[in-house]
């Protein structure tokens, strides 16, 4: 505690506000005092005063300024940490008064990565909307990666990821599992899919085409098969939409996920599936967050409804 009162304190003992914490921490972000201003919806010549004052009131320059860039000080880089960790601790603060109040009410961001968003969101939003009207979902998509260090910053509140996959850290509400489908072409005459089934092993005689790199479900089908060798496998696509046009131009064949099935394969009658019949599940699909995020009763009522509504999918 004392630390604390130490940075925010001058030797006038002049308080730092919050608004200076959030205009730092935009600028931190933006490296833009012009854009950090538009982030907190005041005027640049605002925010430069708001900053001035509180660097003259730490007793040190956070950051220095020239007509091209605006550079992080060594000890901006301390404070700027110290600020975040505050202000992350007066968000999950400010969320505790939520959890008594009606269920899901407050506004939630959350990042989802793409060979997910396309095939669950359609799924469980109506739901979602009917059920709580009142909730504010802000959703971003990117790669796990990305969406790990989001959260852990406090950027946004949850992330859906497919596991296995290092949380560094995190927590996660893990709300489905599922296993790879192979899928071919009707005309390719290699396979003969008994019980529609199909092991790894036969994948050797298929040109299997899977994700590019940074793909975790890349990652996810090569262990499922117990393929390490990336020569097993011949075009990289960056979506699952464009593999399954791959397969449907017999250019190969590839592995898709439970839940994308049905949206994939509709309207796709030349293409036959199997079940990859190997030990899974073949990966988990869970919502994380920060160990200490106040919100977390409302995570595990999206976890519930998630559940719900993904087991009425039809393969």
């Amino acid at each position: 505690m004392l630390k604390i009162n130490f940075i925010f304190y001058n030797i006038e003992h002049k308080m730092i506000t919050l608004k200076q914490i959030t205009y730092s921490l935009a600028v931190q972000k933006t490296l833009h005092f012009k854009k950090a201003a538009e982030l907190c919806f005041i005027s640049p010549s605002n925010l430069s005063n708001a900053i001035n004052e509180m660097e003259l009131q730490l007793g040190f320059q956070v950051f220095e300024r020239t007509n091209k860039q605006v550079i992080i000080t060594a000890s901006g880089k301390s404070f700027l940490k110290k600020a975040k960790e505050i202000k992350l601790h007066l968000d999950d603060i400010s969320l505790i008064g939520s959890e008594n109040r009606l269920p899901l009410s407050t506004p939630i961001s959350m990042g989802i990565i793409p060979t997910i968003s396309p095939y669950l969101l359609p799924i469980v939003l109506p739901t979602l909307k009917k059920k709580y009207p009142n909730l504010k979902l802000h959703i971003i998509e990117a790669q796990s990666k990305e969406l790990i260090t989001k959260v852990k910053n406090g950027d946004i509140d949850t992330a859906i990821l497919a596991l296995p996959y290092n949380l560094d850290g995190l927590l996660a509400f893990k709300f489905w599992q599922e296993d790879f489908y192979f899928i071919t072409h009707i005309d390719n005459n290699n396979f003969d899919f008994k019980n529609s089934e199909i092991k790894a092993k036969e994948l050797e005689k298929s040109e299997l085409m899977l994700l590019e790199d940074g793909h975790c479900l890349k990652e996810h089908a090569l262990t499922a098969c117990k393929i390490s060798n990336e020569g097993q496998y011949t075009m990289k696509a960056s979506s699952l939409n464009t593999l399954i046009q791959l397969v449907a131009g017999k250019m190969g064949s590839t592995l898709i996920p439970q839940m994308a099935l049905k949206q994939l394969l509709k309207s796709n009658d030349f293409l036959k599936r199997a079940h990859l019949n190997e030990p899974g599940p073949h990966r988990e699909i869970a919502l994380i967050i920060r160990p200490n995020y106040a919100g977390a009763k409302n995570i595990e009522l999206l976890c519930n409804l998630f559940k719900k509504e993904l087991t009425k999918i039809e393969l």
